[in-house]
């Protein structure tokens, strides 16, 4: 189910060129609707696109505001429930409010390093080429159904 951005709350980041939203939508669906041309709520955020949403919840974690939910599926939150993320500077809150009124709250703690800082292949390794066209070097032998690659099938050799 998409996001949706409650009017009342958002304050379009304060007028800036890109809101948060805008600039952490990884299918760029998020819109700042300066003018009040498009939805008729001037300097207000949107989702363009509802139905292209991934619900990857970026949005909905990155406002300032609290402006942006999400209609969330049946099985997971029932109708009359809500889940709203509050996201502090290390960790981050999930607020589940069920629909007979019981509220759940869980906190886990986010990331802390610098983006692009992580080494993936930190203590692993050099891969040796030289093992490449060994039998079982990708795969193990008691996986059924797998054989080892063959070169010539490559399309780039």
């Amino acid at each position: 189910m998409p996001t949706f951005v409650r009017t009342e709350k958002c304050d379009g980041c304060k007028g800036q060129d890109k809101t948060a939203c805008m600039y952490i939508c990884p299918h760029d669906l998020m819109k700042l609707d300066k003018d009040g041309s498009d939805t008729g709520h001037a300097m207000k955020s949107y989702n363009q696109e509802p139905e292209q949403c991934w619900e990857c919840y970026s949005c909905v974690k990155i406002c300032p505001q609290n402006a942006i939910e999400c209609r969330h599926y049946a099985d997971v939150v029932p109708l009359g429930g809500s889940v709203q993320p509050l996201r502090g500077t290390d960790s981050i809150m999930w607020t589940i409010k069920f629909r007979n009124g019981t509220m759940k709250r869980f906190k886990f703690p986010i990331r802390t390093t610098p983006e692009g800082s992580i080494d993936p292949y930190a203590g692993k390794p050099e891969a040796d080429m030289a093992n490449i066209e060994k039998p079982g070097f990708f795969n193990h032998d008691e996986l059924k159904g797998y054989r080892s690659g063959d070169p010539s099938e490559l399309i780039c050799k």
